[in-house]
């Protein structure tokens, strides 16, 4: 069995080239003013005030570095409306040590994974539910913040989607003998260091044969595919304005089963990939590929030599500078 598939919620998970998944819990921060005031926003007071707030009790939370919190200002706050967001966050709580159980705990130790996986989102719900809409006073000025969890960090609501997507697929399919039902085998992860999964003192760009070895520790793969992030740049998330595109890619990894591929992304959600001497921690965006990739670019006319004489390619409209796909000898695939 995949280590990934007895992973619990609070504990790390060892990846091959010195990587590793670092569990955390991630959220996203929105502020309002909750007065009439117009008072110039204070980014270190209010960012001051909300640890105060998280490390006093009743959320009391262990271990929070100020580093963990982050507070950034909205552009053009003079033209913004009044119930418009003037700025926004991003909280991490990386320190889960005392959700695990403790030694000398018997009912503690005698928890099952489930019951363990219970208890983390049980404790996520009820801090969610605490940070939602409190009110912040700062020296008579209030602001009214709501939270909410990145879709790449929720893995139940992952699932749904992917579960309601299919099953309307297969409503709605024109041909009702040909009804076959489908499940998602492809994860799609951005925002990743090129350099951590290129081959040392080689080159800067990721190698297949690396990437293919540490995403195997998730799971038995089919195929993979690797390519720029250019898309980084243009997307508008607060969460990834400090990721420089160029030197980040995004991986394609198709697994041999559901069961692998369910396991890997629930691996992957809520948490931060690191690497052994940095003191880096990356927020990667971990998704499920809706589009057939593989599928479609298998079907995919073979381009002429003097029609493309640049080294990029598009699929699906986007231009890839490098690609590379390794494939397993087991080539059974998912029936359509």
């Amino acid at each position: 069995m995949c280590a990934a598939a007895a992973l619990r919620p609070t504990d790390p998970l060892p990846l091959p080239s010195g990587l590793s998944l670092s569990p955390r819990l991630k959220l996203l921060l929105t502020f309002f003013r909750a007065d009439l005031t117009v008072r110039p926003l204070d980014e270190w007071q209010l960012k001051s005030a909300l640890l105060a707030f998280l490390r006093d009790p009743p959320l009391s939370l262990p271990i929070l570095p100020d580093s963990d919190l982050s507070v950034r200002r909205l552009p053009d706050l003079q033209k913004r409306r009044r119930e418009e967001p003037i700025a926004s966050g991003v909280l991490h709580v990386r320190d889960l040590s005392f959700l695990r159980p403790r030694k000398g705990d018997g009912e503690a130790e005698g928890m099952t994974p489930e019951q363990e996986e219970a208890k983390y989102f049980e404790w996520r719900s009820s801090l969610v539910k605490k940070l939602e809409g409190i009110e912040l006073n700062l020296e008579g000025v209030k602001f009214r913040m709501t939270v909410e969890i990145p879709p790449s960090d929720d893995f139940r609501a992952m699932k749904k989607s992917w579960e309601d997507f299919y099953s309307s697929e297969l409503l709605n399919s024109r041909n009702p003998v040909r009804k076959i039902a489908k499940r998602p085998d492809t994860i799609i992860v951005r925002g990743v260091p090129s350099r951590w999964f290129a081959e040392t003192r080689v080159s800067s760009k990721p190698s297949t044969l690396v990437t293919h070895t540490i995403f195997s520790a998730l799971g038995k793969i089919r195929t993979l595919n690797i390519a720029n992030d250019d898309e980084l740049e243009a997307k508008e998330d607060v969460a990834n304005k400090e990721i420089i595109s160029g030197l980040n890619c995004k991986v394609w990894v198709q697994f041999e089963s559901y069961d692998d591929f369910q396991d890997a992304m629930k691996a992957l959600c809520g948490r931060s990939l690191e690497k052994e001497g940095s003191r880096l921690k990356v927020d990667y965006d971990v998704t499920w590929d809706r589009e057939g990739f593989f599928r479609i670019a298998q079907y995919e006319p073979a381009r002429s030599n003097t029609g493309d004489k640049d080294a990029s390619a598009t699929v699906h409209g986007r231009k890839k500078h490098y690609s590379s796909r390794i494939e397993s000898d087991h080539r059974k695939r998912f029936r359509d």
